[in-house]
């Protein structure tokens, strides 16, 4: 086999391996890396500040929280459920602040300012849903 058919293969075999949620985002990076015209990201530190900015939640998080949310606005969720809720929120909300800061670092590895970047990921906001 060749080195490049032999990483497709090991490539293969870690995506097999992993949970839903970090699937999607695996996914989401791949999609990322792909596109024309973004340049070669190599840099490691770049593909981990990547991860950072394309985080969401799993499709299954995701209806559940939408569920509740949905209860919310109507009043009927219990006590637990009402805790859940927050705990989602509190979630969302920290991976925000995260978000910004590996937006805000990119930016600088880049030498580009930050709006340009932000609107580079405006097109794929649709993926991250609560983020």
């Amino acid at each position: 086999m060749t080195p490049v058919t032999d990483i497709r293969r090991r490539a293969i075999e870690l995506i097999e391996q992993l949970s839903p949620e970090k699937l999607s985002t695996v996914v989401q990076l791949l999609e990322f890396l792909s596109e024309s015209s973004q340049p070669a990201i190599s840099n490691p530190q770049e593909i981990a500040l990547l991860q950072v900015i394309l985080r969401h939640l799993a499709p299954d998080k995701q209806k559940r929280l939408q569920e509740l949310r949905d209860r919310c606005e109507w009043g009927e969720l219990t006590d637990s459920e009402h805790e859940e809720l927050i705990q989602y929120e509190d979630q969302l909300e920290q991976w925000r602040v995260e978000r910004l800061q590996a937006l805000m670092e990119l930016a600088k590895l880049k030498n580009i300012d930050l709006l340009t970047l932000n609107r580079q990921f405006t097109s794929q906001s649709q993926l991250f849903h609560a983020v």
